[in-house]
């Protein structure tokens, strides 16, 4: 699972194997954590429901933290730009430039992102994030650090838990490299693209899995329809979608009027390896980040000793 590059990325040896995690016995439980985090990041918020309800969304607010990061108007190759955009959301089949003008315009509109002429050259449009939109990239990732947490307590991931601003900071301009490694690592994911590539799919995955754990029985059924209303999107949208997750065989729909689903063993080992690739992949950058914070935090503390002497 791309260890190599992972370890070139890192500089060293990575801390955990990406089979390591995926076997790990407390996988279980750190799926649950993982779910219940998620899905608290957005209950109770319906205008952030209805902002992500096209899925790409997903993926332009983590882009745009991660290349605002690396943006220094004095070096005009790192400088945060539709284009540049355009050329991180490609890497995950966003290919579309159409697609992504109307993805930027509704988040414009409702205050996410913002967009202004480059000093030095007006005929360039930089792009810039508000603090409603680190505000939530912070608390989406430390909801992806959860259960990392929970199978490493002896990990230090507070910094990312606490919703650490400086911390947050230094972890999005630390992601440019791996980027592209993400990207591939995701095509590896087919059952997690298929929700993924559907309007509030991710949401709807989460919470008919998170419904079925609730149950205390895996193979229990589960009612899926409400989420049409708990995330705004017709009935006939979700049904579609789990007729299609249906044939792929991640669900049986059963019940009177099939109202309700039976997760079928596909559905969880491919979800858990999708987020046994996540973790993974997390945790590698939280290894640079923490030597990082680590290094910036011994300096400030030189610092301030050397100015108090």
């Amino acid at each position: 699972m791309e260890r190599d590059e992972l370890e070139r990325l890192v500089g060293g040896r990575l801390r955990h194997s990406f089979e390591e995690i995926l076997n790990h016995a407390l996988l279980p439980q750190a799926r649950r954590a993982y779910l219940h985090s998620f899905l608290n990041v957005y209950e109770g918020d319906p205008f952030l429901v209805r902002l992500l309800l096209q899925a790409g969304r997903f993926l332009v607010f983590h882009c745009a933290m991660v290349l605002e990061s690396s943006h220094d108007l004095t070096r005009r190759e790192t400088w945060f730009t539709v284009a540049a955009l355009k050329q991180q959301l490609a890497m995950f089949g966003y290919a579309s430039a159409r697609q992504v003008d109307h993805l930027l315009a509704r988040l414009q509109e409702v205050g996410f992102i913002e967009q202004r002429r480059a000093p030095s050259d007006g005929r360039v449009r930089l792009l810039a994030t508000t603090d409603k939109l680190r505000s939530h990239h912070t608390d989406w990732l430390a909801a992806h650090y959860v259960p990392l947490a929970t199978l490493y307590p002896a990990h230090d991931y507070t910094p990312v838990l606490t919703g650490d601003r400086a911390f947050h900071a230094l972890h999005c301009s630390a992601c440019l490299p791996f980027t592209p490694l993400s990207a591939r690592m995701m095509v590896t994911l087919p059952d997690t693209m298929l929700f993924f590539s559907h309007a509030a799919g991710p949401l709807i995955q989460n919470a008919v899995l998170k419904a079925a754990m609730d149950a205390g029985d895996l193979t229990a059924v589960v009612p899926y329809l409400d989420a049409a209303d708990r995330f705004g999107v017709s009935r006939t949208h979700v049904r579609n979608l789990m007729e299609t997750a249906q044939s792929a065989g991640l669900v049986e729909i059963v019940g009177r009027g099939g109202r309700g689903i039976v997760i079928l063993p596909r559905f969880w080992s491919s979800f858990d390896r999708g987020l046994a690739v996540g973790m993974y992949l997390h945790d590698a950058v939280n290894c640079v980040v923490m030597a990082q914070w680590t290094k910036q935090k011994a300096g400030v503390v030189a610092h301030e000793v050397m100015a108090a002497g």
